[in-house]
């Protein structure tokens, strides 16, 4: 007779699940959000996302991205490199709530001073976000374990990520600061933020298990006696 003692699931795996999942939730939804919702108010498409402070769905705003700050800021990866980044993006994501871009019509000092701030914040935050899918994210959890077929798709998802934030910082300071004023009308800025925060909100759902997720496996029991002949 032999006993076989099988160990329950990390516990804290649920939790980071449930963190990266939000986060993921939140990114993607909140592009799509402020545009279909002004939209539909006003009729008006304005020329970046964060000049969404500055319309009816300020607090959605806000309020999304006090969340992800908040998220990113409880949240533990797999070392204290990861848990580093994430603290770095959570408080440039409050930075970004917090100090908001500077005012389309007669700024003052002081909206010009929270202006730099929040385009210092957005600067740390997507850079972040990409180091998350371009390094971090592709290593192999602890636990679970991953399915290599599953993982393999998942670490081409987190590069495609990566690589489209990286690339809309680029073409936003080429088409915000040096383009801008013969390509306004066709708010170019918006649309490369969206995709952007979109990107984020992918890579982080992806992370969370939601997307392109590993098989389901029997979960273990937390003592498994089984019997064999001696």
């Amino acid at each position: 007779m032999s006993v076989r003692l099988v160990l329950p699931v990390n516990p804290f795996v649920h939790s980071y699940l449930f963190l990266r999942r939000a986060i993921g939730l939140i990114g993607m939804a909140l592009p799509v959000v402020l545009i279909a919702g002004v939209y539909a108010i006003s009729g008006d498409l304005l020329t970046s996302i964060s000049g969404y402070y500055y319309s009816d769905l300020r607090n959605v705003f806000v309020g999304s991205m006090c969340a992800i700050g908040v998220f990113l800021i409880c949240y533990r990866g797999l070392d204290p490199l990861e848990d580093a980044l994430s603290w770095v993006a959570g408080a440039a994501a409050l930075g970004v709530a917090v100090f908001p871009t500077r005012p389309a019509d007669s700024p003052t000092a002081l909206d010009k001073a929270f202006g730099y701030v929040h385009l210092a914040s957005a600067a740390v935050f997507f850079l972040t976000l990409a180091a998350f899918c371009l390094f971090l994210f592709p290593r192999n959890e602890k636990d679970p374990l991953p399915d290599p077929a599953r993982k393999r798709v998942r670490n081409r998802v987190y590069l495609a990520c990566g690589v489209a934030i990286l690339a809309c910082m680029v073409l936003t300071a080429v088409f915000g600061w040096l383009l801008e004023a013969q390509m306004r009308s066709a708010r170019p800025v918006l649309w490369l933020e969206a995709i952007a925060v979109f990107a984020f909100g992918v890579s982080w759902l992806v992370k969370g298990q939601t997307l392109w997720r590993d098989a389901k496996r029997p979960q273990p029991r937390a003592m498994d006696a089984m019997a064999a002949p001696a």
